[in-house]
């Protein structure tokens, strides 16, 4: 187990999915936790798990496109917990179509939450964490942002992204002792793959040299190692939780 006592961590899309499960993995780990997502009730049941756990949890509602939830979600945990160590930025959405039907406002809304959001909320983590000269930043890609896949040209379009601002910001904010990493998950078992058809699934499964999806806490785990002491000589790579899909 990895200890992260005395750190503060910042999730956001803390109230589901991927999201939670790393909450409550770094909050296992001994990690103060700031829980950032856009319904009330699901983040304080995560915090309330938490905090039942033993953990420390602060709450704080918001959406991505808002401008100034980056800069809010860093004042939060510098007040409830004196400092920010940790930044997860998790939360994504999908508005998945062909391109030739694809919509302005559904490119922009993936666009804008998946990669603008967590440009800000890095924005916002980094100027904490270099006058700390300390600190990991943790992005949440996924395997289609390295292989691309139909009819989700704005979802890869976003992933990608996130890659290759982890790779610039891991050259930018490694003098300051910041690390950046990105983990890309494959399938992972989570409100988004419940709802596909089982004859998809299994045509999905028989990708995956494991043969089965992954789970939140097989990501969750990654993150943890990411964000403790022991990663503190890792920074600019890509993490693929995908049970071999991109061999």
């Amino acid at each position: 187990m990895f200890s992260l006592k005395g750190k503060a961590a910042l999730v956001t899309g803390a109230s589901r999915g991927i999201g939670k499960a790393i909450s409550l993995a770094l909050a296992s780990c001994g990690a103060q936790i700031v829980a950032f997502a856009r319904t009330e009730d699901a983040l304080q049941a995560t915090a309330d798990e938490i905090r039942s756990a033993g953990g420390e949890a602060a709450v704080v509602v918001g959406d991505l496109s808002d401008p100034a939830a980056g800069d809010r979600a860093v004042q939060m945990s510098i007040e409830a917990f004196g400092r920010l160590d940790i930044l997860v930025n998790n939360a994504g959405v999908t508005r998945d179509g062909l391109l030739i039907r694809m919509k302005d406002e559904d490119w922009d809304s993936v666009i804008g939450t998946n990669l603008t959001g967590a440009f800000r909320f890095t924005r916002a983590a980094a100027r904490t964490m270099m006058k700390q000269r300390s600190g990991r930043v943790i992005q949440i890609s996924s395997v289609v942002g390295v292989k691309g896949n139909a009819g989700q040209a704005n979802y890869a379009a976003s992933k990608a992204g996130v890659i290759g601002m982890t790779l610039s910001l891991a050259k930018e904010l490694g003098p300051r002792g910041v690390t950046v990493n990105a983990i890309a998950p494959g399938f992972i078992t989570t409100d988004m793959t419940s709802g596909l058809s089982e004859d998809y699934q299994s045509q999905l499964r028989n990708m995956i040299p494991l043969g089965v999806f992954g789970s939140p806490e097989d990501v969750a785990a990654v993150a943890c190692f990411l964000a403790s002491d022991e990663a503190r000589y890792v920074t600019g790579q890509v993490i693929q939780v995908d049970g071999g899909m991109r061999l």
